[in-house]
């Protein structure tokens, strides 16, 4: 263990590093472009000052070198709301796929991929994992960055030429991103290692926590959440950037991180409001329709429940949906119950273009499911767009269905079973109304 006695975190940082020095021309050129920058590095030290103790702590806990808690400086810049164009997401990038694999979950109301405390719990995991596989620091970085598998083969590919197999005589086979990722690390850990010698002047970290976790008793809306404890919503967002609603669900089951000299303030508040906890609650779509005839039946606004959910103009809420949408007047100040709030989905589509109405008459030995995916619609449309109760079919009844038009090469558009508005189907066909798309092969990184 670290001599945890330092008053300033980033000797404590520095007397850490573990990870071999790489020096070579990119190191040298990532160091030149980052020194350069000085108001760019100052922003985002400051954005990483709320994190970085509580990343030092974990490496350190470990036994893993410090060096890792800059590795965020070179994925998002220290911003856990960062999202890359490949749908990577927080302050390590997790792709989806990879974080499900290291239990980050998903969902409508939260993504752990921006938790500050679980999406480093991932990352050390994995950052482990891969050292344990590759047993050198700056492979398992290289993997971090482009896919276990590819330096795998890289690797291979050496072995078989007789050539070594270090992270500078790999980087010719590697992408550039890759090649450039380690050396971008380097630059930085040279820049902190040794602030004066290029013109940096580091702002001091206290060697002790910037949060405290609090476990809430119930849902709290986040500008609630922010107002209890005294400070910005800015800030509680930066801290909880998990929460994709204004709602924070999960009940008792779910913690929020608050600055620690705000938690007294933020008890001592949460235990004397007097008001609702949550102003927001669900509502389960049966069929599917646009926003503003859900907002008239329902007594909503309909540019708040666009805003609150994130759904596009021009759209349709698909059967089957949740949404979130503000409490009636008088509503019970109760929880989202959890099975919603882990499992909820919100699906949209485009409003009145390429779809048509038919109707098929059911066969014999047609059911619900296998109607749906023979017309590429799902369960609970067919149902909502019938008025079924029960998911029993009749042989004879006859289902109105809203199915996809598909375009032809030369321009014009058909729609499967019927080039007609409406069309009694003598019986559904058996035949697919249009093939699956091919799945490209190409598997995506991590980050």
């Amino acid at each position: 263990m670290l001599d945890i006695t330092e008053s300033d975190l980033w000797s404590r940082l520095r007397s850490g590093y573990a990870i071999p020095n790489l020096d070579n021309k990119l190191v040298n050129y990532q160091t030149d472009w980052y020194s350069s920058r000085t108001d760019y590095l100052l922003r985002t030290i400051q954005r990483g000052s709320r994190y970085l103790y509580h990343v030092v702590e974990a490496l350190e806990k470990r036994g893993m070198p410090t060096d890792l808690a800059l590795l965020p400086f070179i994925e998002s810049a220290f911003n856990p709301q960062a999202v890359s164009s490949a749908k990577a997401s927080g302050m390590w990038q997790f792709m989806p796929a990879t974080g499900r694999d290291f239990n980050l979950k998903q969902s409508m109301f939260k993504d752990d991929r921006r938790g500050v405390l679980d999406s480093t719990e991932a990352a050390l995991d994995y950052l482990q994992r891969l050292y344990n596989m590759f047993g050198d620091w700056q492979l398992a970085l290289a993997a971090y960055n482009w896919g276990e598998g590819s330096v795998q083969r890289a690797i291979k590919r050496q072995q078989a030429m007789g050539l070594p197999i270090d992270f500078d005589s790999l980087s010719a086979r590697m992408p550039a991103e890759t090649k450039n990722y380690v050396p971008k690390l380097q630059a930085v850990k040279n820049i902190i290692g040794n602030p004066e010698q290029y013109g940096l002047n580091l702002p001091r970290l206290d060697n002790s926590p910037y949060f405290t976790s609090v476990k809430k008793e119930k849902d709290i809306d986040v500008d609630l959440a922010a107002k209890l404890a005294d400070i910005p919503v800015s800030e509680f967002k930066a801290l909880n950037p998990q929460f994709n609603r204004p709602v924070i669900t999960g009940g008792n089951n779910t913690s929020i991180l608050l600055p620690v000299e705000k938690l007294s303030i933020f008890e001592n508040n949460f235990a004397n409001w007097k008001g609702p906890f949550s102003s927001w609650t669900t509502l389960n779509i049966n069929k599917s329709e646009r926003v503003e005839n859900l907002a008239s039946r329902f007594g909503y606004q309909a540019d708040v429940v666009r805003e609150v959910n994130a759904i596009p103009a021009k759209t349709v809420v698909k059967a089957g949906s949740t949404i979130l949408v503000p409490k009636l007047e008088n509503a019970s100040d109760e929880n989202i119950p959890a099975h919603i709030a882990e499992q909820a989905q919100l699906n949209i589509e485009k409003a009145g273009s390429g779809t048509k109405k038919i109707l098929v008459k059911v066969g014999r030995k047609d059911t619900l499911a296998s109607l749906a995916k023979r017309y590429k619609v799902s369960v609970a449309d067919i149902k909502g767009w019938n008025k079924l109760r029960r998911d029993q079919l009749n042989a004879g009844q006859k289902l109105e269905l809203q199915i996809a038009v598909v375009s032809k090469a030369h321009g014009k558009s058909k729609i499967a079973a019927s080039d007609k508005k409406t069309k009694v189907v003598t019986r559904a066909s058996n035949k697919p109304v249009r093939k699956a798309a091919i799945q490209s092969n190409k598997k995506s990184r991590r980050v």
